[in-house]
């Protein structure tokens, strides 16, 4: 049996050339094993794919040979690394692979008609033949349900690749799917801010959305965790944000824009609609009553230098449709022609988004 004495001698003569040092010094040495069978030798290095190991190995052996004999047997010269292969982290599942453009539709505050413009602006956008989907993320409060006569609708649920995938509802054209298919009407929502982005991720991620042209989400009024959800789990192509003339909508929506064009978000606002711009009366449909005041929306628009993409009135067609499940947009009339066209400005902004900027990324977190 050889002596491993020896062994380590005949390799402290093998230096590495670019450390300029011999491999027992380096303590590259990590294993020496002896039998009737043979010399082993382990040399550990400190890089992965070492450019000099075959180097290493080959005058390892001559070593051995000229301090032992020639006949000494060698049963192998193993070369390894201390670095560590990275783990190889599983793919994650692609989300929304089908949808070309996610929008966001905000708001400031409440009670501004956020819900009535998105659930208006996504039939608006079915009816000029594109493919569209309705999340509903206003998880605390949603109300698209009603506005689709759909309270008690409740989605299909079928398995695809050990996922639940949910079927949303079709109606008027577009794919629904809302935190009140799942719940009473009658129920009140008390859900923790982690439980409801959880549920806003299941409803993105296993939501049988498939290909669409536009996937709107109707956001909670305010910023909160589910803006931060949604920005985090999809790469949002643009956000739209609601007001009225008010005063004092049209400082919170300030803020909204302010939160999407944070440095750490970096979401293009696509443009401003003022709801309730004036009211008119069935009666009187060529007369306009500015009840909450006139131009504010105009104004905002050129202090924030975001588009003005439109104005819709307050008429009592509007409340109606929303109530009855038969959202304004379907109809020819002068307010459903309004959604129409601000339909046709978000289609314009949107293209001139993807043509002149870079894609939206997802906004990463860091959990430390």
């Amino acid at each position: 049996m050889y002596s491993k004495e020896k062994i380590l001698k005949a390799l402290s003569k093998v230096v590495h050339p670019e450390r300029g040092k011999d491999i027992v010094d380096l303590g590259y040495i990590t294993a020496i094993e002896t039998g009737e069978d043979g010399i082993s030798v382990t040399i550990t290095t400190e890089k992965r794919n070492d450019p000099f190991a075959s180097s290493l190995r080959s005058t390892a052996v001559r070593a051995i040979k000229e301090e032992l004999g020639a006949d000494a047997v060698i049963r192998e010269i193993k070369i390894e690394s201390r670095v560590n292969e990275p783990v190889q982290k599983p793919k994650e599942r692609e989300i929304l692979p089908g949808v070309k453009n996610i929008i966001a539709v905000s708001s400031g505050k409440g009670g501004v008609g956020k819900t009535t413009i998105a659930v208006n602006l996504a039939i608006a956008l079915a009816r000029k033949g594109f493919s569209v989907g309705l999340l509903d993320a206003d998880v605390f409060g949603p109300s698209v349900p009603r506005m689709f006569d759909a309270e008690d609708y409740r989605p299909d649920v079928y398995r695809m690749n050990d996922t639940d995938m949910i079927v949303p509802l079709t109606k008027y054209g577009v794919k629904v799917l809302s935190t009140g298919f799942f719940v009473s009407r009658t129920d009140a929502v008390i859900w923790r801010g982690p439980m409801a982005s959880g549920f806003l991720k299941q409803l993105i991620a296993q939501g049988d959305w498939g290909e669409l042209d536009y996937l709107l989400f109707d956001l909670p009024p305010g910023t909160s965790d589910i803006h931060l959800t949604l920005v985090q789990e999809v790469p949002v192509t643009g956000a739209i944000v609601v007001t009225t003339p008010q005063e004092v909508a049209l400082v919170d929506a300030m803020k909204g824009i302010a939160m999407f064009k944070n440095e750490k978000i970096d979401v293009p606002v696509l443009g401003l609609v003022e709801n309730m711009s004036w009211f008119t009366p069935a009666e009187l449909p060529d007369n306009k009553y500015y009840i909450f005041g006139r131009g504010g929306g105009r104004e905002l628009s050129k202090k924030t230098d975001v588009p003005l993409l439109g104005q819709i009135p307050l008429v009592q067609g509007i409340c109606e449709g929303s109530d009855n499940g038969r959202p304004v947009a379907l109809e020819d009339t002068i307010t459903g022609l309004a959604f129409m066209e601000l339909a046709t400005e978000v289609i314009d902004k949107v293209d001139r988004r993807n043509r002149e900027l870079k894609p939206t990324t997802r906004v990463e977190t860091n959990n430390q």
